[in-house]
């Protein structure tokens, strides 16, 4: 039972992510479109499913919204591969930005910051936004001057590399700022 439920219920998701066509277009009347992209004018929809019929193709509704639907006559398995594709290759050009933290201490030795500076640099050149964070400990914190020294020397060791998103600012025991790579390089 439960199996016939969910194909069911994946098919009635999967179809109402695509236009009406043919038998499923309820409108009386629609503004047809053909297959060589002539208008034919406000046309009854039975006239229009005949014409489809004649060419071997389908009536599919294009603009369900407009007052009549336009609906054009054309493959629509070919429509529906067309579609996927063009959907497709827009995720394959969609970059995702990741946020990406590194963390210091106020006292960190010249080779432990060059390791994360060279850290920082390779998720720079993937294309990620990169948040260096701070942490001071027990009185630690009455040196903020430290923590700003720290972030200039980063700013200055990556200078050109870097568009600064956030400038250096506290939150609690932290110092916080966001860096994201510089287009123009």
């Amino acid at each position: 039972m439960y199996l016939f439920v969910n194909i069911i219920w994946r098919n009635f998701i999967s179809k109402n992510n695509l236009p009406k066509a043919n038998r499923e277009i309820r409108a009386r009347e629609v503004r047809l479109v053909d297959e060589n992209s002539e208008m034919h004018g406000v046309v009854n929809i039975r006239e229009a499913l005949d014409m489809a019929e004649r060419a071997g193709l389908d009536l599919v509704e294009i603009s369900p919204n407009a007052v009549p639907p336009v609906c054009k006559i054309l493959d629509f398995g070919k429509f529906k591969y067309e579609n996927k594709k063009r959907l497709h290759e827009a995720r394959k050009k969609q970059k995702i930005v990741v946020l990406k933290e590194m963390k210091f201490k106020p006292n960190i030795s010249i080779g432990d910051f060059e390791t994360k500076l060279r850290k920082i640099k390779e998720f720079l050149k993937d294309g990620d936004k990169v948040k260096i964070s701070l942490w001071f400990k027990g009185r630690e914190i009455l040196h903020k001057e430290v923590g700003h020294e720290l972030f200039k020397r980063i700013e200055l060791a990556l200078e050109g590399l870097i568009k600064i998103d956030q400038h250096a600012k506290m939150e609690g025991k932290q110092m916080i700022m966001i860096i994201s790579p510089d287009i123009k390089v």
